[in-house]
């Protein structure tokens, strides 16, 4: 067992943005696991790996100034930066939204003056045991975030209009909301939900409420009603009347109330009939143009910035490259997992931010519900008697606020919460077995 530091990683906390962008709602969490890291016995060294801080969502102010609004804004953060690494180094590398922080010397400085050490560099190298840690944020992977000239100050790929058009935009608007829950945005992933994700927000929160009510009836017995509008049609044409006639005698038993249903399922039916008749040329249009689009190849751009086939890739490159390295880790993608590749593996460090988890409605055509929850984590990676060993120390967070959903949705989600969980404890062992093994 080497005597190299015990490494704690984080990644992906988003400090900081326009407005609503600066409600940081882990950071009574993220200064007790600080104030915990300072206490440690361990001969121990913090990697805080990439996108620690949103500065391209600070829209209204540039350069090094972005150093001094974090400072005013988040006081307690810097002194507890400043009590930490008096005990525990802590190294910094900059992602794709503090890119900025390897565009200006000023900031190495200035981090400096809080014990915090700023790597400008896109990688970071660490040993551990006889073996090696490559440190990456991973936006070198992802096409809509890489930044082919690394450091300058102008750079900008596509991920950054996205950030000022989009994120930071929301972050001015999100009070405007029935609810302050556009700040958010930061937690869609992957980007392709998007939309998806406002419709299902404009829906179940900012909808007049009658109107809502109104609809979800019809949008939830939807499937019912277009296979009641097939059979209408099919008793209609005089070729099979058994469903619908054993349909209305079975309301008929129920009275007065029987009749209501019936007559509120016929009005449902006729509405899914039209529908049917609009939609399936609709289904069969959109089905041939994604066909013809697929043939030119249009869809085959590795836009979803959680894909994790390049970081397959690219820890292969590393392995390959420096045998020697036995973890590539990474975060940018905000899903913690570990993966054996070739004999190494493949960590990612989550992300500090509140996750949303996309749930279907089980019938008809409600929108999609996006449950949020938090999974704070911090990844230990230490050499240990029998390999190098890959803890997640969960850090305990109480759920968000029920008032984040409305009645619908908890409803709707009613057995169906998420329960994630993170990777298991998993020991990478001799490198020339390639052995693994997940506690």
């Amino acid at each position: 067992m080497g005597t190299d530091p015990v490494y704690y990683v984080i990644s992906d906390l988003h400090i900081g943005g326009d407005e609503q962008l600066g409600d940081v709602e882990f950071l009574d969490e993220l200064l007790g696991f600080l104030e915990t890291l300072e206490e440690t016995n361990e001969n121990a060294e913090l990697v805080i790996n990439g996108d620690a801080f949103g500065l391209w969502e600070f829209t209204t102010i540039e350069g090094t100034a972005k150093f001094e609004a974090l400072v005013e804004l988040y006081p307690e953060l810097f002194e507890q930066f400043r009590a930490t690494g008096e005990t525990v180094p802590i190294t910094m590398v900059p992602g794709n939204h503090d890119h900025e922080l390897a565009a200006f010397d000023e900031y190495v400085d200035r981090f400096a003056e809080y014990n915090v050490d700023l790597v400008q560099e896109q990688s970071l190298t660490r040993p551990i045991g006889d073996r090696a840690i490559h440190f990456q944020h991973g936006h070198q992977q992802d096409p809509n975030n890489r930044i082919e000239d690394w450091g300058n100050e102008h750079a900008a790929p596509l991920g950054y209009y996205y950030n000022i058009r989009v994120t930071s935009r929301a972050g001015q608007l999100s009070d405007r909301g029935r609810f302050n829950w556009l700040k958010d945005v930061q937690a869609v992933t992957p980007t392709e939900w998007m939309p998806v994700w406002l419709f299902s927000k404009y829906f179940y929160r900012e909808m007049n409420p009658l109107i809502r009510y109104a609809l979800v009836p019809f949008l939830l017995l939807f499937n019912i009603s277009a296979l009641l509008a097939v059979f209408a049609g099919l008793d209609r044409a005089g070729i099979w009347s058994a469903p619908v006639d054993v349909t209305r005698d079975l309301f008929g038993q129920f009275g007065l109330a029987g009749s209501a249903v019936w007559a509120f399922l016929a009005v449902n039916v006729a509405v899914a009939a039209l529908l049917l008749l609009v939609g399936i040329p609709f289904l069969l249009l959109k089905r041939d143009v994604r066909q013809t689009i697929e043939r030119f190849g249009v869809f085959d751009t590795d836009l979803t910035v959680d894909a994790e086939k390049p970081y397959r890739a690219a820890a292969r490159e590393v392995f390959t490259e420096d045998p020697e390295t036995a973890i590539f880790c990474y975060g940018h993608t905000h899903r913690p997992a570990v993966e054996e590749i070739d004999g190494g593996l493949l960590v990612n460090t989550g992300t500090w931010l509140k996750r949303l988890h996309r749930r279907n409605g089980i019938t008809g055509l409600l929108p999609p519900v996006f449950y949020p929850s938090y999974q704070l984590c911090a990844v230990r990676i230490a050499d240990e008697s029998d390999g190098i060993a890959i803890e997640y120390e969960a850090i305990e967070k109480p759920s968000p606020s029920p008032e984040e959903l409305t009645l619908t949705e908890r409803l709707l989600t009613l057995g169906r919460k998420p329960d994630p969980s993170l990777p298991d404890r998993t020991v990478l062992s001799d490198r020339e077995t390639g052995e693994h093994s997940g506690d």
